[in-house]
């Protein structure tokens, strides 16, 4: 059998893909894998290192910030088409899935034209334009949101929920706690923006510390790796560091986050589908703060299902300075029994078997 898999611009596309791509291996070791993406995107790095085979078209997500800079990407689409014509006709796969990003539109449909089984898989409350074009084309949508099924017309539809790394269904959070050093009886407070961090929050957790230092409580601060060393410096301005009563550990980085997810009692972090679907089997609840630039705002839509739900608190990225912060962290820190039922509603959104759901549908009729 053989398969491509095409998705990417960013981690939320490439992550689940190869995800998939590994089950897909693990339970038909014989299988062909192609992995469809651009040069230019993280998956020319993240994909080859994963193992698979790899191979580019050309093509470019849409600029809106100008008609010329959009016309230019247009531009490309019906060469990228026919380059995904070729990789598809060429490669003759049994199975195309693709999980969005601009690269996965030509390749996917390219696909639907030909002798193939089609499946595209979308992480967002509100379908990006690629998936929502290819939705009545495909044999089979899968959704995280449920939110997101009104916004497509497609022949089938199912509700899958977004894989999640294995690490953080199988974490011990009395190990972690023990490993990081903190205590079991002290709020923990988890603040992250991502690997390349979220100047906004970290901006203003920095106005905010000096009112969350007096606090009782534990912070696990991630500033991400860009602008970490001036964080801190703006930091030691403000706070003296070796006279706070909480219990705070500010890094660049955490490779074992599936550990600061399982020990805190709250985050403050933005709401990619990703960061959302993993909150959601900790059942951690969240003070979201949106990324005011992802395409069609898709992370506010993100943030708005579960606010609707009780499972979590949002903040638009504008609005958000250190007073709001440490109010609304206050605020949850005071009422348990709300934050417990956050927690649970948070919690009954996770789909910890989102994986192999997935995998299940898309070899359905492989046997």
């Amino acid at each position: 059998m053989k398969i491509i898999i095409s998705g990417g611009g960013t981690g939320g596309h490439i992550y689940p893909a190869i995800a998939i791509a590994q089950e897909i291996k693990d339970r038909l070791p014989q299988v062909q894998i192609l992995y469809v993406g651009t040069r230019e995107g993280m998956e020319n790095k993240i994909v080859p290192q994963a193992g698979f085979d790899f191979k580019t078209i050309d093509i470019t997500g849409i600029n809106r910030s100008s008609l010329i800079k959009a016309s230019k990407s247009l531009a490309k689409m019906p060469r990228s088409f026919f380059q995904g014509w070729e990789v598809v006709r060429n490669y003759r796969p049994d199975i195309v899935i693709g999980t969005g990003g601009y690269v996965s539109f030509p390749v996917v449909l390219a696909a639907t034209f030909l002798d193939c089984k089609t499946y595209i898989h979308e992480q967002n409350a509100l379908p990006g334009l690629a998936n929502r074009n290819l939705a009545r084309r495909v044999d089979c949508v899968m959704l995280t949101f449920p939110e997101a099924r009104k916004h497509l017309n497609a022949r089938v539809i199912k509700l899958t929920g977004l894989p999640v790394r294995k690490d953080i269904l199988t974490v011990d959070a009395v190990r972690a706690r023990h490993k990081l050093g903190l205590k079991e009886d002290k709020f923990t407070l988890l603040v992250f923006g991502g690997s390349r961090g979220a100047m906004s929050i970290n901006q203003a957790m920095v106005a905010a510390m000096p009112r969350l230092q007096h606090e009782d409580i534990q912070i696990i601060w991630l500033t991400g790796e860009n602008g970490y060393e001036e964080i801190k410096s703006s930091l030691a301005d403000k706070v003296d560091m070796q006279d706070i009563k909480c219990n705070l550990q500010i890094h660049p980085y955490m490779f074992n986050m599936n550990e600061a997810l399982a020990v805190s009692n709250l985050a403050v972090c933005r709401a990619g589908a990703s960061t959302l679907c993993e909150l959601a089997i900790m059942g951690l609840p969240a003070i979201l703060v949106p990324y005011p630039y992802a395409a069609e705002n898709h992370q506010e839509m993100n943030a708005r299902a579960l606010l609707q739900k009780n499972a979590a608190a949002m903040v638009i990225d504008e609005f958000l300075d250190g007073d709001t912060v440490y109010q609304r962290v206050k605020e949850l820190m005071s009422n348990p029994h709300r934050l417990e039922q956050m927690s649970n509603n948070m919690r009954q959104q996770a789909r910890p078997n989102a994986l192999k759901d997935i995998v299940d549908i898309i070899l359905l009729h492989t046997k």
